[in-house]
């Protein structure tokens, strides 16, 4: 099994085991949405999302695509983002280390990147101030190599 299927996988059962705790129903439009966004990967609004299903001919409403991103974001399979341009952006979070964007404020473009010194400085920051931090975003805004 490749990697990455043995990251959806991860992910569905992460998301049986929430839908079992909250009491929720186990639909198969939940877990298909589930495996487009971990296949897709990258950074998706939601219509994009209900507009790629739909031409991948799953049956699925726009109401469903966007209350199930919402659900995944609460189990913690989803991450939600706003880069400042009014729309919000989804991508996938099991799995991943933390890391952060760098985002064209004239073509829109998002770009992940990772540095450990970020890692080293909350653990200095966390020894500082004596607290725990348990997550952090970092989004840093300007014109990439294409528009600048």
């Amino acid at each position: 099994m490749s990697q990455e299927n043995t990251l959806i996988e991860k992910a569905v059962d992460h998301l049986v085991q929430a839908l079992v705790e909250k009491g929720l129903r186990k639909t198969p439009e939940r877990f298909a949405i589930l495996r487009e966004i971990y296949t897709l990967g990258g950074h998706l609004d939601a219509e994009d999302l209900f507009m790629h299903m739909k031409k991948q001919n799953y049956r699925v409403s726009r109401a469903t695509v966007y209350n199930t991103l919402e659900l995944l974001v609460e189990v913690d399979l989803v991450k939600k983002q706003q880069f400042g341009n009014n729309i919000t952006l989804f991508e996938k979070s099991l799995g991943f280390k933390q890391h952060d964007h760098l985002i064209c404020t004239k073509c829109g473009q998002v770009q992940e990147f990772c540095d450990p010194r970020i890692q080293q400085t909350k653990s200095m920051v966390e020894e500082f101030i004596d607290f725990k931090i348990t997550h952090h975003s970092l989004n840093l805004y300007g014109l990439c190599k294409n528009c600048k």
